[in-house]
């Protein structure tokens, strides 16, 4: 491969790092074509880019950017596939489906700013929760004690409306 060819593709391989939050290193050789067309769409249909790299590509664009990707040079080794989201959990949950055959298999994962080495860390990243779901949970527990105080006065104010206007018919 040419010079030219190879700078190009650790500049891509930087602007995706820096354009997508989060990222999966993952082991695809063991997928046939058919099992790797069935992938791509699935990634293509949940908006994930899966982009397959040369190790030292991708090392040289982990060393050309600003965040420390030092602990995942140990997982580049073999076939690496690098799938980048934007959600933190979405990659997860896609290779969830895939367990029971165990390919593609993971090798290392940047979501949330934390970084994850080894396949048995996939049920942490598929329970990790993006940011809208955080907020939307925020948002409901502080919505709860407001929607029981407004419930308790609707009912409260109707009792009482109930009761004066029983004493108002109410022959003296």
């Amino acid at each position: 491969m040419k010079k030219e060819i190879k700078d190009t593709i650790i500049t891509d391989l930087g602007s995706k790092l820096k354009e997508f939050p989060h990222f999966y290193l993952v082991d695809v050789s063991g997928l046939n074509a058919e099992s790797t067309s069935s992938l791509r769409r699935k990634c293509f249909n949940s908006e994930i880019k899966m982009v397959v790299v040369k190790n030292n590509l991708l090392l040289k664009a982990f060393e050309a950017s600003d965040v420390d990707y030092e602990p995942l040079y140990g997982s580049l080794k073999g076939n690496t596939a690098v799938m980048f989201c934007q959600t933190a959990n979405i990659v997860a949950k896609l290779l969830k489906e895939y367990t029971k055959e165990g390919i593609p298999a993971l090798k290392a994962a940047y979501a949330e700013e934390s970084i994850f080495i080894g396949g048995d860390k996939l049920e942490e990243l598929v329970a990790l929760k993006s940011k809208n779901e955080l907020i939307a949970d925020v948002v409901a527990l502080l919505q709860s004690p407001v929607k029981n105080v407004s419930s308790a006065l609707q009912s409260s104010a109707n009792k009482i409306h109930g009761l004066l206007k029983t004493l108002g018919e109410r022959p003296e």
